[in-house]
């Protein structure tokens, strides 16, 4: 009886717009590292699905860098915390080291991977140099009077450094230990990307003036501007290639392109998003690297969305988008097929499509939501998804085997903010704050409203069968037609807060079970067969905060839930003592639990399956489970 961990299938970059948003590689151009919420990833860059997540940080983080050895990666939070940690497999944390006392923008490490420049917006200091092993200073930094966005070290010796930032000025250091040498002021804007190339020679900067100016690597000597006028908007990041030949540069004009050093002419453009002149605020590019160590010049882009653009320089276009969600993951649900399609959804409004073979994320194409993602449901037909969300809007997502999801025109606006939805064998159930809802599965059009004088909060359904639990404690069984009132069970000591039945068609039961979580953490199983009138199962305690969300597997044998104590639970119906779990499984919490396989067949053999869960920390876990009797 185990529940392991498979994979996690990554959260994408946060960004912010008008902000740039560091991303870095390896020294073997095998995986990316970047900040999301409260986390670091580490993710294969052939096999995005492949990815290492870093939990240590407290609050938001905000940048990650591989040291040049490829050991070992140091990050940064917005208290100012850098964290050196171990990349090679175990995750240690090697030193935590307070820099500034306030957000740090970027870091940069030195050619020996022993020491660490961290910069930012602090109080006292905008940055501070010191050993990567113990956190002694090994340097100061000066001559900056505003934040300090970007730092870049030369990899040779003599080692020099170089920070730029808000006060439009570029200061060079001479190490160790790093003391300031000279301050430049080429640029008019805010400086928002900096770096020496390979070789040491050249160090170039950019900002929001649109400007690119280089300067002489060891001595630091203003040297030539180049592409005035190429970008139509702030230029946000900056890489060089490993020949230190060329870099590549991103904007908010929605371009990446790669420049030749010498030349000083733009090579190369790839413009993401809409046609020319039509401009699309979530294509802005906000981060790039050139990966070393590849043979196919590969260069990755962050879109604002949160997109990561492959680009190579024998396309025109991205020959291939990895995409995925930003922020906290709210709501779940597997598609019938086989092998099922996954949706979910998240605080922002988007939706996305997984496949559960591969585990790549498609963003759901057309017009959808603007906000929080209350609930996702599937029809038995296979071909459509309901989402609602606190837009107040019900909408339909099309999907098949072979198209792109895509949110179809017809959309139903709810008359409160949607808490959930289901479907049943008269349509789509929506319940908001202010009553229920009974929807047509072919247009959204009303088939019936009924007005509550208490406020649902969760709703379940199953064929003849709806399930509806409200803000004073009290779970309501509704008929689908007319939506009739057939049963009201005595107030609980807490307030519901996830309803779940099971499979009806299950091989093992005469009968759905109907799953209730409450804010308490309990979890009780009820049955028809009694008219609900008391639990089956009242063992299911184990979680320490409000339950999130419940779901059955095919054979009604086990169920699985997740709760703000950010733990899964995979429970027996057979042995109710019997229980599995996972802590720590999404940092900040789980959002949305589902079962993915697991069968089994008529003998009772093959009961292993997959539990794939969703959260705070916007990734998508896959856990396998084995044997839960």
């Amino acid at each position: 009886m185990s529940i392991k961990a498979e994979s996690i299938w990554a959260a994408q970059p946060s960004t912010t717009r008008g902000q740039p948003t560091p991303i870095s590689s390896d020294p073997r151009g095998e995986r990316i590292a970047y900040a999301s919420n409260k986390s670091i990833f580490l993710r294969s860059i052939d096999s995005p699905a492949l990815s290492t997540q870093y939990t240590a940080h407290t609050t938001t983080t905000t940048v990650a860098r591989f040291s040049p050895s490829g050991y070992y990666v140091a990050s940064g939070d917005i208290a100012g915390t850098v964290r050196v940690w171990d990349c090679t497999g175990s995750g240690t944390t090697k030193g935590e080291f307070p820099i500034i006392s306030g957000k740090i923008n970027d870091l940069a490490w030195d050619g020996d991977s022993q020491r660490i420049i961290a910069v930012g917006d602090g109080k006292e200091k905008f940055g501070h140099c010191i050993t990567a092993d113990s956190g002694n200073s090994v340097g100061t930094i000066s001559g900056h009077t505003a934040q300090i966005n970007c730092v870049s070290i030369r990899q040779q010796r003599p080692l020099r450094a170089a920070t730029a930032g808000d006060d439009a000025s570029t200061v060079f250091y001479h190490g160790v230990p790093f003391k300031f040498n000279t301050s430049l002021k080429r640029h008019q804007r805010y400086i928002y990307g900096l770096g020496f190339s390979p070789d040491g020679s050249t160090l170039v900067s950019v900002g929001a003036d649109r400007k690119i100016f280089l300067y002489d690597g060891k001595t630091g000597e203003a040297k030539t501007e180049i592409g005035d006028g190429e970008h139509k908007g702030s230029i946000f990041g900056v890489s060089w290639s490993s020949d230190s030949k060329r870099f590549t540069t991103c904007s908010a004009d929605q371009t990446v392109k790669i420049w030749d050093a010498e030349a000083g002419k733009a090579i190369h453009t790839w413009r993401m998003g809409s046609d020319e002149g039509v401009v699309s605020i979530p294509d802005h590019q906000v981060g790039v690297t050139w990966p070393a160590a590849r043979s196919d010049d590969m260069i990755i882009s962050l879109a604002l969305s949160g997109d990561l653009n492959y680009l190579s320089p024998s396309s025109a276009k991205p020959i291939r988008v990895v995409q995925g969600h930003q922020r906290n993951t709210t709501a779940i649900i597997p598609t019938p097929s086989q092998p099922p399609t996954l949706f979910t959804g998240s605080s922002d409004g988007r939706v996305c499509a997984w496949s559960t073979d591969t585990g790549e994320a498609t963003t759901v194409d057309g017009a959808g939501h603007t906000n929080y993602v209350s609930g996702l449901a599937s029809d038995n037909s296979n071909s459509k998804i309901y989402s609602v969300a606190w837009d107040d809007s019900l909408r339909t997502v099309s999907h098949s085997s072979t198209d792109i999801p895509t949110f179809t025109g017809s959309h139903h606006k709810t008359d409160g903010q949607p808490r959930g939805c289901a479907t049943c064998s008269e349509g789509i159930v929506v319940v908001t704050h202010k009553g229920i809802t009974l929807l047509s599965p072919t247009d959204n059009s009303v088939i019936k409203t009924l007005s509550t004088s208490f406020s649902p909060v969760a709703v379940a359904a199953v064929d003849e069968t709806i399930a509806v639990g409200s803000d004073d404690n009290t779970l309501r069984i509704y008929s689908p037609r007319g939506l009739e009132l057939k049963h009201t069970l005595p107030a609980f000591p807490s307030s519901i807060s996830c309803l779940s039945f099971s499979n009806p068609a299950a091989a093992n039961s005469n009968q759905p079970y109907l799953a209730i979580g409450f804010s308490s953490g309990r979890i009780l199983v009820f049955s028809s067969t009694n008219k609900y009138s008391s639990p089956v199962i009242e063992r299911w305690s184990a979680h320490t905060a409000r339950v999130t969300s419940i779901s059955w597997d095919a054979r009604a044998e086990r169920a699985v839930s997740g709760g703000l104590d950010t733990d899964v639970f995979v429970w027996s119906v057979k042995k109710p003592g019997g229980r599995v779990s996972t802590h720590g499984a999404h940092k900040e919490g789980v959002g949305g639990v589902c079962w993915v396989g697991g069968d089994g067949d008529a003998d009772g053999k093959g009961k292993e399956g997959r539990v794939i869960s969703v959260g705070g920390d916007g990734t998508v876990k896959v856990w396998k489970v084995e044997s839960v009797e």
